[in-house]
């Protein structure tokens, strides 16, 4: 009896060596197991080329669930050799059975009895703790797992290519396991970093924006058209001095007739060479550089690949009649990331502040997305900013003074500026008491 309860002990321990070794191997960091290997860790460096091969780590997965399964298969056999044998007796005597019921009541019984261990000591037990300490998972069972995949290397290679032939019948392509995430994926894995404690709030929102930035478009961060400060192409260079000494940029767009039409981009460090060396009759056509343009609808994430490539710093965003919508430069983007950027040349944008009534002051170029996150409320509207929420809300140009609602939020404008909203007061509606419903 006792060599049967430890050989039994053995397979379930088995069976948990195999689940970890399944779930540490698809859930560990390979920068982690590089990190030990260049630190001369063994383990790490044998384990290294396992996980870096989408083909090896599918062969590695195979393994652990041939051995899950044989595992299963022998503890089950064995137990209904030995224990549902010894157990008959005793059945037959307790409950007054026929030999035939008491053999099933018996196999039933022990049946039983092993899926509850082996559900929580070789299936709960070891995932949890692969799933919560993956690399110490992944290095300790690596010993037992190389000799299983020499040994079920025949296997792996046929159910392999049985299981592709299969997908390939019903038209799904075959597909590796490899070390990767989704965005959403990755934005939970941050959120519990955060509510674990190893994260500030700060650090948890500027990934979380960095995560988003293939779903903000151009238009939601460049300075709008009314507000970019421009030259047009006739200015003699001495007036255009003055303008830019007056600007708090360095970079202006240069545009001929209207600012729809921008030619290029006048960078103050060449007019500052122009001042210093350069011939008396240059016109400001002579300094220009060329500027990028992209789509207004263009993600951000892509904006920024392009400005990579041409080694720029803004890029002119055109609407979809070709005219110009804004400017987006690099510092609005890392001020998306990073909040606020300005400098000392450049006041910094202004941001919300809750009053001492309780109301909170947004301003109007202000992200949708980050007002509704800062007043923990949601809106369905196709809009970029908090004025141009309002102004859809409003139905017209908005005035000081009017009022809005938009959800369970009442706005009020505040300050206009050109025409359009400049700051709202914000106010949260109090709920219908249930009594007024009725």
């Amino acid at each position: 009896m006792i060599i049967a309860i430890l050989a039994s002990a053995a397979l379930i321990l088995i069976n948990a060596v195999y689940v970890a070794a399944e779930f540490s191997a698809v859930s560990v960091r390979r920068s982690r197991v590089q990190q030990l290997a260049d630190e001369g860790d063994t383990l790490a460096a044998w384990l290294l080329p396992l996980i870096e091969s989408p083909a090896a780590l599918d062969r590695y997965i195979a393994a652990c669930q041939i051995g899950i399964t044989l595992s299963s298969l022998v503890l089950g056999a064995y137990a209904q050799a030995t224990f549902a044998v010894w157990l008959t007796p005793l059945f037959v005597e307790l409950g007054d059975l026929q030999t035939l019921a008491a053999q099933s009541v018996s196999a039933a019984t022990v049946l039983l009895v092993l899926t509850v261990a082996q559900v929580i000591f070789a299936e709960l037990v070891p995932k949890s703790l692969a799933l919560q300490y993956p690399t110490y998972s992944a290095l300790y069972t690596l010993l037992p797992m190389l000799p299983s995949l020499w040994v079920y290397r025949p296997f792996i290679t046929w159910l392999n290519g049985a299981g592709a032939v299969l997908l390939r019948l019903v038209g799904s392509p075959a597909r590796t396991h490899r070390h990767i995430h989704s965005p959403e994926e990755i934005e939970l894995l941050i959120a519990e970093s955060r509510d674990g404690g190893l994260l500030e709030p700060d650090e948890h929102r500027r990934l979380q924006r960095a995560l988003r930035l293939n779903l903000r478009q151009a238009k939601q961060l460049m300075v709008p058209r009314r507000q970019i400060a421009a030259l047009d192409i006739e200015t003699p260079l001495d007036q255009a001095t003055s303008t830019v000494e007056e600007s708090p940029f360095s970079r202006l767009p240069v545009y001929r007739g209207s600012i729809d039409n921008v030619i290029g981009m006048l960078h103050t460090k060449d007019l500052v060479r122009w001042r210093v060396s350069g011939p008396p009759d240059a016109t400001l056509a002579s300094l220009l550089r060329p500027i990028a343009s992209v789509h207004e609808s263009v993600t951000v994430d892509r904006v920024l690949r392009q400005l990579r490539e041409r080694r720029s710093q803004q890029a002119l965003v055109v609407d979809e009649f070709g005219g110009t919508a804004g400017l987006l430069t690099l510092e609005d983007v890392l001020s998306e990331l990073l909040g606020d950027v300005g400098d000392e040349f450049k006041a910094g944008e202004p941001v919300a502040e809750t009053l001492p009534d309780g109301r909170v002051r947004l301003p109007g170029r202000m992200p949708v997305d980050d007002a509704a996150a800062l007043l923990d409320t949601t809106w369905e509207t196709d809009t970029t900013t908090v004025g141009g929420l309002v102004t859809a809300a409003l139905g017209a140009l908005p005035a000081p003074g009017d009022r809005a609602i938009v959800g369970d939020y009442e706005f009020e404008v505040e300050r206009i500026s050109e025409r359009a909203i400049d700051s709202v007061l914000a106010r949260r509606l109090s709920p219908t008491p249930p009594e007024a419903d009725a």
